[in-house]
């Protein structure tokens, strides 16, 4: 179950998607891409390991979440210098928070989709039960 829900997680960056459901476009028209495969960090960051009787999924980069579940919050913008886009001259933009909006992007999570995956795993290691235990008792007799 692990591998088969790690791996479609993983196609939904390939989607730019969740299963069916398409991530938002970015703001900036003129950007490449999709927000979470800039660099590939978010996407190679995340982790699956077996717990009890399910599957967590984790990841190290702290946004992870915030792209995953959507939200708003704020982000430090350090002292910087611009150049002013008419007359070219440089200033100094001092150091501020600003306030984001982050629409959800996500690529983890529960879903019909998820459930349909975890129930093929299941059916498929059912069979494999069923016929290995036919086997052992065509064998034992």
């Amino acid at each position: 179950m692990r591998v088969e829900l790690t791996e479609e997680f993983d196609r939904n960056f390939e989607r730019k998607a969740f299963f069916t459901n398409a991530w938002k476009k970015r703001k900036d028209p003129k950007a490449n891409g999709s927000l979470l495969v800039v660099t590939g960090q978010m996407r190679r960051s995340i982790k699956s390991e077996v717990e009890g009787d399910g599957v967590r999924f984790s990841s190290s980069v702290p946004y992870a979440t915030v792209h995953n579940e959507g939200g708003t919050g704020y982000v430090t913008v350090r002292e910087h210098q611009r150049k002013h886009y008419k007359s070219g001259k440089t200033y100094t933009v001092h150091a501020h928070q600003r306030r984001f909006n982050m629409p959800q992007r996500q690529f983890i999570g529960d879903s019909p989709q998820t459930q349909e995956l975890i129930r093929g795993v299941i059916e498929d290691n059912l069979q494999k039960f069923n016929m290995n235990l036919s086997n052992f008792i065509k064998t034992s007799k």
